[in-house]
């Protein structure tokens, strides 16, 4: 005899997401406040961080996005829940910032705590989980990319959050802000043209010359397990060696510190999974693909740019995506040498006990990671597309 089935069932990531929301709202605190921007923090629950009604808007919002995360399984019910859950959640941090700040207080700092973080982490995580049901094309995950970007862009430009800390930090360093996140992209995606460059040749070279690719795989896995720090010190000092001898070279602005080591490290860095995923394209490319295109006469440079390489075009798209968001985070680390990038607000922060100034920095990279990633990763269904 089959057991009755459940008139209830729960989703597994639902109550784990149930779960997340309610230790949030009943457990955690949802603000800190701080007399100054590096005193000691007070926490706040959420009962304490907004007026009451608004309060218990977001913990009754919230509390219907846990049933609905554990209960629903409709992708598109799911997804609605969660930008609820999203449009109630965001504005009311920068109100809880408005609310705890005293008037005409320029020193006081509120910053987002646990309950807040939870919160976002288990709205956004329910929304990619029904935009990973609802299994939508590259073209459908971009336009979800651009409404949370406009969504993001919005929250910014309409002022409800300039009473939080962290754009606090913003508008006192806004000139600085702009020019190291432009010097950061350009360590991380000038790097990464650069070793496009390089690593997309030297694999073509490799896949054609068994003992050259078993050689430059060997050498580039070297280069991956030397940590950042070290590769960055390593190349120190034949660069300051090059611009003390070599006028020019100092000219352009090579030297031991700065920008000019740290782009080199990066490009090491990416040139490992470039050429492995350019190796890799090529060799899964059939023997009877090029055999059909040698018999009808073409070259073998004909072959490689109109044969081989549009079909390894995807795997080598993989390649640059693990690239781009290897070298976002790893930008970060070259403001220790003075490269400039995010990283400068990172460490700046740590060294001032400085919370806000940390995410200054670091929320920009993961966000910028984050976007190269998808928009990346739609580019290379794109191109699987293109050839099927």
């Amino acid at each position: 005899m089959v057991p009755p089935r459940p008139m209830l069932s729960l989703d597994r990531l639902g109550t784990v997401i149930a779960i997340l929301i309610g230790v949030a709202l009943f457990a955690a605190p949802f603000a800190t406040y701080r007399a100054t921007r590096i005193a000691s923090g007070q926490s706040r629950l959420l009962i304490e961080a907004l007026p009451f009604t608004m309060s218990a808007v977001v913990a009754i919002v919230a509390l219907a996005v846990a049933a609905g995360a554990a209960i629903v399984r409709d992708p598109l019910g799911r997804l609605g829940s969660a930008v609820i859950g999203l449009a109630v959640l965001l504005p009311s941090l920068g109100l809880s910032a408005g609310y705890l700040t005293p008037a005409d207080n320029t020193f006081a700092r509120v910053s987002p705590s646990t309950g807040f973080w939870l919160l976002t982490a288990a709205f956004s995580i329910l929304a990619i989980d029904a935009l990973a049901r609802m299994r939508l094309g590259p073209y459908g995950r971009l336009a979800a990319l651009a409404v949370g970007i406009s969504a993001v862009a919005l929250l910014l430009f309409s002022g409800i959050w300039n009473e939080l800390s962290i754009l606090k930090e913003y508008h006192t360093r806004a000139d600085t802000f702009w020019r190291e996140a432009r010097q950061h992209l350009v360590l991380a995606f000038g790097s990464m043209a650069v070793a496009c460059l390089l690593g997309i040749p030297i694999g073509i070279a490799g896949h054609r010359f068994r003992t050259l690719r078993i050689a430059m795989l060997q050498g580039l896995g070297i280069v991956q397990t030397i940590p950042s720090i070290a590769l960055f010190g390593l190349l120190m000092a034949p660069l300051g060696a090059l611009a003390a001898s070599v006028p020019l070279a100092a000219a352009l602005g090579i030297k031991g510190i700065g920008a000019a080591p740290a782009f080199i490290a990066l490009v090491l860095y990416a040139l490992l999974p470039i050429v492995a995923n350019t190796i890799a394209g090529l060799s899964q490319v059939p023997a009877s693909v090029v055999d059909a295109a040698r018999g009808m006469g073409l070259s073998e440079r004909q072959r490689l740019l109109e044969v081989e390489m549009p079909l390894a075009l995807p795997v080598i798209l993989a390649g640059i995506r693990i690239v781009s968001v290897q070298n976002l985070g790893l930008a970060t680390v070259a403001a220790l040498i003075g490269g400039g990038g995010l990283g400068t607000f990172v460490f700046q922060g740590i060294g001032q006990t400085a919370i806000d100034l940390v995410l200054l920095g670091a929320l920009p990279t993961v966000g910028l990671s984050f976007v190269a990633s998808i928009v990346l990763d739609a580019l290379v269904d794109i191109a699987k597309g293109a050839l099927a």
